[in-house]
């Protein structure tokens, strides 16, 4: 439950109120190029307390590493990273020791293990993420020598979304918002509505996308560990997801087959494209060379700053007060949890390319 991919293998560890949160990387190839500045920067983009509209949990999440690397590089051996945590408040969590929370792991910890860190949630908690974000960091690393590039962004938040396609949004202006939206408009009126459900002492959900480009043709497997099946996984194992989509998705079951198929030809380079992409850079389980594209709905975080009505482990009614600190959106802080997670599922898919072919 703790370990994620083939030959890009990742193992995380640690709580929320523990010590600290860790990754091993396992198989990630000799002699790539390690930045410590580069991972560092990609946890500054999901730590705590960035604006008014995460969470005010004060969190260097500052990386060391402690194996893997020699003299600026990867050794082939496994790389453990680490942040040790410096802000938690357990006596938060005291008054729900014995109480479920609703729509929080409480109960099915509880039910499965017997025993439950009731402290920020311990191994549920979305601090966990911090450990995907440092793995991610390495592999998209790897995936830059093959000029894969992964973009996610905020496209939706409560009922507010950006209908334009992916292709005529502006990346650049993605990290100069706080709720890294690339459209400012709509990101001023996401920005407002987040605010306006903290102050109501509430929370709302919201939807990242992604864009895989430069990926080639041949990652995947034909049957059960199919590129877009595995992207689910990796997307659907994220604290607070409840949908994942790819390429035309839902929408689109309202074409004909003669609207959704792809049509291939040959661009001036030889090389083989397709006119549209309702399939969303897969098919058959397989890259076919064009853009990746996906969607990844978060559902309202569960802990309101209201009274609700719960049980204990006693199984009597009790009142759950909502305290402590926490995010109204966690949209803001998931692009790079996504983005990450996409490195991870691309580079071990990559590997096994080159694995398994002459």
């Amino acid at each position: 439950m703790n370990s994620y991919g083939k030959l890009f293998r990742i193992t995380t560890f640690g709580e929320s109120h523990g010590k600290g949160v860790g990754v091993v990387i396992d198989g990630c190839p000799a002699g790539l190029p390690f930045d410590l500045q580069a991972i560092q920067a990609e946890l500054d983009r999901r730590k705590p307390g960035q604006s008014k509209i995460t969470t005010q949990r004060q969190e260097g999440d500052k990386v060391d590493v402690l194996s893997g690397v020699f003299e600026g590089k990867t050794t082939g051996a496994p790389i453990m990273l680490y942040v040790l945590n410096e802000d938690q408040r357990s006596k938060d969590y005291a008054h729900i020791a014995d109480k479920f929370r609703p729509s929080h792991a409480d109960y099915t910890y509880h039910v499965k293990y017997g025993i439950r860190d009731y402290r920020g949630g311990g191994r549920s908690s979305a601090r966990e993420t911090l450990a995907r974000v440092a793995a991610g960091a390495i592999a998209k690393t790897f995936l830059a020598q093959y000029n894969i590039r992964i973009t996610a962004y905020v496209s939706q938040v409560g009922a507010l979304k950006i209908t334009d396609d992916y292709s005529t949004l502006d990346f650049n202006q993605i990290e100069q918002n706080i709720v890294r939206c690339p459209d400012p408009e709509v990101a001023q009126q996401m920005i407002t509505l987040i605010d306006e459900t903290r102050k109501n002492r509430d929370t709302i959900g919201g939807v990242v996308s992604c864009v895989i480009q430069g990926v080639p043709p041949g990652l995947g497997e034909p049957v059960f560990d199919k590129l877009h099946a595995e992207l689910g996984k990796a997307m659907l194992s994220i604290n607070a997801v409840k949908g994942f989509e790819y390429g035309s998705g839902f929408e689109g079951v309202k074409l004909n087959g003669s609207q959704h198929n792809d049509i291939f030809y040959t661009d001036e380079n030889g090389r083989v494209r397709t006119r549209t992409n309702h399939s969303g850079g897969i098919q058959g389980g397989i890259s076919n060379g064009e853009d990746i594209y996906f969607r990844v709905a978060f559902k309202p975080v569960a802990t309101i700053m209201q009274d609700q009505e719960s049980i204990n482990e006693s199984k009597e009614k009790v009142i759950v007060s909502g305290k402590g600190r926490h995010d109204p959106c966690v949209v803001p802080r998931a692009v790079p949890i996504v983005e990450a997670m996409a490195a991870i599922v691309i580079a071990d898919f990559l590997l096994r390319k080159r694995a398994n072919r002459l």
